[in-house]
Parts: C-alpha cells; structure tokens; sequence
C-alpha cells in the first residue's frame, strides 16, 4: 500500500436528532486513537511479563472552522454539552476507499 496525503478525506457524524451529516469542509485536522487495555498478570515465579488485552476503546479529536449554517458543524456539535452522555453518535471517517466508523459519545464541544 501507497503512502497517501489526507488529501480527500471525508467525515460524517450524527447530529442531536440522529441524523448523519457531512461536516468534511469544517475539519481543518482529526487525531483517531484505538487504544487496548492491557492487564499486567504475572505471577511472582515468571522471568517475563504476562499480559491480557482488554477491550478496545475509540477516540476522536477534531479541530476545525465554525459554521453555523444549517447541517453543519455547529449545527452537529451545538447539543452535545445539553445531553445525556448515553446518546450515542456515529461517526465514519472516509480516506482511498478505507473507512473507520464508530458508535461515539461526544463529550466535549469547545468553540
């Protein structure tokens, strides 16, 4: 596989009501972690380190521009501070045909 610029990526995420909006135009750069618990479980007899993976975990930072028209990111992010953290949101980043989607929980909208 090629090295590729971030050149044509898109990204969509739900807004408040649920529905999926293309906010790629407001996203001047993203980060995306998927990082695993590990579990140290060795024993005092070992002579190396003995792991367990947990569970996976997704996050997701974007910095861009604000845009208040409508279906845009203000739009998506305006409600995140006023509702439950249980409100689950997805989220798919598209880049050469590969796509990372995720069911989110925002937690944080700074302007």
């Amino acid at each position: 596989m090629a090295v590729e610029s971030g050149i044509g990526m898109t990204a969509a995420i739900d807004d408040g009501s649920g529905a999926t909006q293309t906010i790629t135009d407001d996203i001047t750069n993203l980060t995306i972690s998927m990082p695993r618990a590990s579990y140290d479980i060795t024993g005092i007899g070992k002579s190396a380190i003995e792991r367990l993976l947990g569970l996976a975990d997704f996050s997701l930072g974007l910095n861009g521009l604000f845009n208040d028209a409508a279906n845009q990111s203000h739009a998506v992010f305006k409600t995140v501070p006023s509702q439950s953290a249980e409100q689950l949101r997805a989220i798919s980043v598209a880049i050469s045909g590969q796509t990372v989607t995720a069911e989110t929980m925002p937690d944080n909208y700074a302007l």
